[in-house]
């Protein structure tokens, strides 16, 4: 019996590299759906095959997502189910579907997501990078004067940051990342995820490039990178900021307001200090 419901958008992941991380139940919902929506025919079919899914495969990409959602909206008004892939991974994330799903939703219907392989998440679950709390860039710009700029807002982030990197210009782009953090920033780089030479290595900036350097082999492929956030040292921390800051919010002062105030009379950074409040804010 099919669980698949009828007038429904479904959200399903597609393997990153090896088809069998496809998962049974989202083999079984592209067997059942009416419509599958996917970036490229060709791709997907050639997923479909393998798996001897007969499915009416549907364009969807960044050209055609604003028209062709309100044909979808329609299609299930009429009942139909949906289902949308992407050509690897979990749709919606750096990919296409962002509009439609809201049009979906706004419309009344169902959205389902089919969970399965994401990039992402893989490459950060095999770092060794602090995995607590992170930031997904996405892909960073081409033009390396607008990459830099991106990086240098990312310089004093904490946390583990991570980017998507195209092959033809992965070894600029790390040359980039040297510039503005420095050769000894710790960082992960992982290409061709779950594939025959997958890559997964962790050093810092400079050793890496010089990999890549030695073996052209290792700029090859589709690339997610992870750095290493800056490491705070608490011992450093301004203590005469951080009374002024306790003092002035206990005082009701607004918080970025007393942040300013401690920033400016004890030498210290009014967003590091607006940070703090912030998390005290949130433990009460």
């Amino acid at each position: 019996m099919s669980y698949i419901q009828a007038s429904c958008l479904y959200i399903v992941a597609t393997p990153i590299g090896n088809l069998q991380d496809l998962s049974a139940r989202a083999i079984e919902t592209l067997s059942e759906v009416d419509v599958i929506c996917c970036e490229d025919t060709r791709h997907s079919k050639r997923l479909l095959e393998h798996f001897s899914i007969k499915g009416k495969l549907q364009s969807l990409h960044d050209h055609n997502e604003k028209d062709k959602s309100s044909r979808i909206v329609e299609w299930l008004q009429s009942g139909q189910s949906i289902a949308l892939i992407s050509d690897a991974g979990t749709p919606l994330i750096s990919d296409p579907g962002c509009y439609l799903v809201n049009c979906v939703k706004q419309a009344g219907f169902d959205v389902i997501p089919i969970p399965g392989a994401c990039a992402i998440i893989a490459a950060l679950s095999a770092s060794g990078l602090p995995t607590d709390r992170f930031y997904f860039e996405g892909f960073v710009p081409a033009k390396s004067s607008n990459r830099k700029a991106r990086f240098e807002s990312l310089k004093e982030f904490e946390h583990t940051w991570i980017y998507y990197e195209s092959p033809h210009r992965i070894t600029d782009s790390l040359k980039d990342l040297q510039s503005v953090l420095g050769g000894e920033r710790i960082i992960c780089f992982a290409r061709e995820l779950t594939k025959t030479f997958e890559t997964i290595r962790k050093d810092s900036i400079e050793n890496i490039l010089q990999l890549m350097h030695d073996d052209h082999n290792q700029t090859k492929g589709e690339f997610v990178i992870m750095v290493q956030g800056i490491v705070v040292d608490k011992s450093e921390e301004n203590e005469a900021a951080i009374s002024l800051l306790r003092l002035l919010i206990d005082e009701k002062i607004p918080l970025k307001t007393a942040a300013k105030i401690a920033a400016q009379h004890c030498d210290d950074k009014k967003n590091k200090l607006y940070k703090l409040a912030l998390s005290w804010q949130e433990q009460l």
